[in-house]
């Protein structure tokens, strides 16, 4: 009898805290485009972190922040999509950030962000997000980092967009954070 590998996991985490933000509706849109051989888990506990205080990064974790961090260490790649706010990220963004920093779940990560501003815009966040994510270990999958504007007008009544060229970008995204995260192609990628 053969056993069926598990599907990898990819974590879709919104730096925004608005319902219906365009951040929320790219990661929407790329759960709902996900290839059949990636699961995607939308991350809903941001407004639920408590202030980061180092005092508290201890056993036993704050509930919220002990699930954020079982989250990411059950996924093989994390995709972000956040806004930029006064030329960086968000506060609630980089509070979750700055909960993954005392552990080990994201280091060696592949992780990987959507910038859905207007062309101009965003890149004050994404230069945040790589320096941040540096300090964690995360291993940045820079070819799937990439700029989606959204276009509001493409947006459907269930929340996703229905452009298909952005949604098949959005399932190569998935794949590439998917197959980056696989520890056999990892090792076997120099092998002959």
């Amino acid at each position: 009898m053969s056993v069926m590998p598990t599907s990898p996991v990819i974590l879709l985490l919104s730096g925004s805290l608005r319902a219906g933000s365009s951040n929320e509706t790219v990661l929407r849109t790329a759960q709902a485009a996900a290839p059949a051989r990636v699961r995607t888990v939308f991350y809903e506990g941001l407004s639920a972190l408590p202030h980061f205080n180092p005092d508290d990064d201890a056993e036993p974790l704050p509930g919220p922040v002990a699930g954020l961090r079982a989250a990411i260490a059950e996924a093989a790649g994390i995709l972000i999509c956040t806004p930029e706010y006064a030329g960086t990220l968000p506060g609630s963004f980089k509070n979750l950030l700055d909960w993954t920093v005392g552990g080990t779940e994201i280091c060696d990560k592949p992780v990987a962000w959507v910038n859905a501003a207007a062309p101009g815009r965003g890149e004050g966040a994404q230069a945040t997000l790589r320096t941040v994510l540096g300090y964690t270990g995360a291993d940045i999958t820079d070819a799937a980092c990439v700029r989606i504007p959204v276009d509001r007008s493409t947006v459907g009544a269930d929340g996703t967009i229905a452009d298909e060229a952005v949604r098949a970008q959005l399932a190569r995204i998935l794949a590439l954070l998917a197959d980056a995260g696989r520890p056999d192609l990892r090792r076997g990628a120099g092998a002959g």
